[in-house]
This record gives C-alpha cells, structure tokens and sequence, in this order.
C-alpha cells in the first residue's frame, strides 16, 4: 500500500515519463496564448474578430481555469495601452517604467492597473457580463488557478506542480515581458507607427503571432498580424480553421498594399483615390522614408570619412536613430545634438522638413479632401525638384500606390 502512494505521488494517476510530460506542458500552455491571442486580444479587445459563442465561452473558461485573469480588466488594460502607447498613462510602457520593469514585472504593472477603477470603467466596455462572468469568472477568479493546481497533482504526481507553475509563469513572461517590453524596444520594424514597437521575431509560434507586434500596432483592428511573405501568424492560422467549420468570422484585415498596373501616374494625374491609399498605408510610407534617411545618413558618414572629418561623423553617427524619430518625442539634449548634425549636413534637413510636411497632409483634421490633395501633389513637386536622388525616387515611389 505504501508503494502504490508512492507510486502515485511520483507519478500521479497517468505515470507519464519526462517527454510525454513535457509534451502535455507545451500544450496546455499553447492552448492558452491561443485564448489570449484569439479570444482577449482580436475578438474582445480590437473587435476584429467574431468567435462563434461556444469558441467563445470555451476560450473563457480556459483563461479562467489556467490564468485567472478576469477579461474586462484585460480588454481594458490593452485598450488603454494602445490609446496613450509610450506616454503617460500607458500600463506597461517601456518608455514610461524601463525595459527592465516591463520585462521582469510586467504582472505587477497589470495587477496595478487592474485596480483603476477609472481604467476599467472608461475602456472595458463592450465584453461579456452575463451571470456566470459576474457570479463566477470575475468574483472567484482565483478558484480556476487552485481546481487546475489540483487536477495537475492528481494526474502527474508532484512534477504536477512544475507543471502548474509552468502554466502560471507562461502568460506573465511571454505576453507581460516579451510582448510588452522586448515587443517595444528589439526587433524589426515593417511601419513606422508613431511608438516603438517591434517584431521581436518573423515566426509567431511560441505566442500564437503575438511576437509580430509592430505589424499588429500598425493596423490595430486587423485579425491578422502577418504582412510580409515571411511572417508566419499561428494565430491566424487557427481563425482559418474555425472559420472552415464557421466557428469565426473576420470583421477586419489590414488593407493591401497595391501599386499601379503601369507604373505611376503623372503628379497631376493623382486623384481622391490615391490619396486615400497612400493615407490608409501611411506608416508603409513613413517606414520606406525611414529606409531613405537611413541611406541618406550612410552617405553623408562615408562622405565625411573621406574628408577625414571624424569629429562631425562621431556626431552624425551618435544622431542616425534620433533623425528617424519625432523631434518631440527627443530630449532636449538629443534634439540640440539633432540640429548641431542637420547643419554638418543640409541634405538631411530637407528630408527631415519634407518627412514633417508629408505627414501633415494625414494629420490635417481641418483640411478638405480637395485641399489635401492639393498638398499631395505640390509636395511631390517639391521632391522631384529638390535635387535630392532619393527623395525624387521616393515621390516617383509615392506616385505608384494604386486603390
């Protein structure tokens, strides 16, 4: 009899070995950033996403059961990051609290906000609130984690507890620190979206597609988070599949990107349809003027290796990420370091002031669709003619986005 509780608490009532055990741990895990990434974040948070009501409750009852995270706090903490995203007021800003804070306590960041009563009033709206979110899910939110610790004991034994653990770490790490902090400091960018976020990497597998943060910052609405051919969103690959059984349906995607058949139109030839293209992918825009600057700083380094000017190169080095970002979003300090290297080098001034006027004409809220128009093309003409080669490259550029 005592061997057979040995065995048991060794075991556990499967008496599985370490790969099988491993294996279960992946997928269990798994199956939770499927119900964030699929159930909190693209169908409640953003409403990209309609998830057919038993999809639906299944993906509640799991966060519930294995996370103990209540969704109206969730959906209002996200929503509220992407409306004030890197300043004041964001829950889990880099920029606000530190990589290292992010990264290391991001759940504290969200318990914290969990509490703003004001947060969860003014962004938590629209989520389930039916008898069982209000008498089960949000009032005994604790009780899921503590039934999942104990069917973990019974079924494995005492590595159940690792494998719990494992469950309770899993959400806090990968969505509170990689998401949130490395998701906002390293990686790749594909828009130039007015706040940090990154890529960390092209292969959305661990996080279910939530590692393509920039893309999904960019186009906040769209179900799907991939935009290059060598992204790979498992998140979407799931909404697929549900919608073949009619288990979801896609409310929204991020527009695709066209260009002229025939190449591009004569600047006077630029219509109302054009601009609306070239404003619904403006952060493609910006990110390709990015890639202009970026070139334009490499030429002038080179340029002042040659004269053997290193003091200047030093500055204008020290300086290339800073030209790339808003000049209010600088310190004083970067900003007076900024203007003593635009006048080692005039060129990338007139980039700069002409990046400054192009995105003006989208952040116009006055302007008629007519004058807007107007702006676009008279600063296309300004390109061509700025002798610039990259600039009269990239209105040529402009002038081929197609509806």
């Amino acid at each position: 009899m005592t061997f057979s509780w040995l065995t048991f608490l060794h075991g556990g009532i499967l008496q599985w070995g370490p790969w099988a055990l491993l294996a279960v741990t992946l997928v269990l895990t798994h199956i939770t950033i499927a119900a964030v990434t699929l159930f909190l974040h693209r169908s409640q948070a953003h409403r990209g996403l309609d998830l057919h009501p038993v999809v639906a409750h299944f993906f509640r009852f799991w966060l519930w059961f294995t996370t103990g995270m209540v969704t109206r706090e969730w959906v209002a903490i996200h929503r509220k990051h992407h409306a004030k995203c890197e300043r004041e007021g964001d829950p889990h800003s880099p920029a606000v609290f530190g990589l290292g804070q992010v990264f290391f306590r991001g759940a504290e960041l969200y318990r914290d906000e969990a509490g703003n009563a004001d947060t969860l009033k003014r962004y938590g709206h629209g989520v389930p609130d039916d008898w069982i979110e209000r008498r089960l899910y949000s009032r005994h939110n604790l009780l899921g984690i503590m039934l999942m610790l104990l069917i973990d004991l019974a079924l494995f034994g005492v590595v159940g507890l690792t494998i719990w653990a494992v469950q309770m770490a899993w959400i806090p790490f990968w969505a509170a620190g990689v998401v949130n902090g490395l998701g906002h400091a390293w990686g790749y960018r594909n828009f130039a979206c007015p706040d940090q976020s990154t890529n960390v990497v092209p292969w959305g597998v661990l996080i279910g597609g939530e590692e393509l943060h920039n893309n999904h910052h960019a186009y906040g609405t769209s179900a799907k988070f991939s935009s290059r051919w060598y992204e790979f969103d498992l998140g979407w690959g799931y909404i697929r599949i549900l919608q073949f059984f009619g288990l979801a349906k896609v409310r929204r995607v991020a527009p695709r990107l066209r260009w002229q058949a025939n190449g591009p139109v004569a600047i006077e030839a630029m219509d109302q349809e054009q601009l609306q293209e070239i404003i619904a992918h403006r952060y493609d825009v910006l990110a390709r003027y990015s890639r202009m600057i970026k070139s334009a700083v490499a030429h002038e380094i080179k340029v002042l290796k040659l004269r053997r000017c290193k003091a200047e190169r030093t500055l204008l080095r020290r300086c290339r990420q800073w030209l790339l970002r808003d000049p209010q979003a600088l310190a004083p300090l970067q900003q007076a370091e900024v203007a003593r290297a635009l006048t080692i080098a005039p060129t990338l001034s007139t980039l700069l002031q002409m990046r400054h006027e192009l995105t003006a004409i989208w952040e116009s809220s006055t302007a008629s669709s007519d004058q807007l128009l107007a702006d676009l093309r008279a600063w296309c003409q300004r390109a061509q003619a700025s002798g610039i080669e990259g600039l009269e490259q990239f209105a040529y550029r402009l002038r081929s986005y197609a509806a």
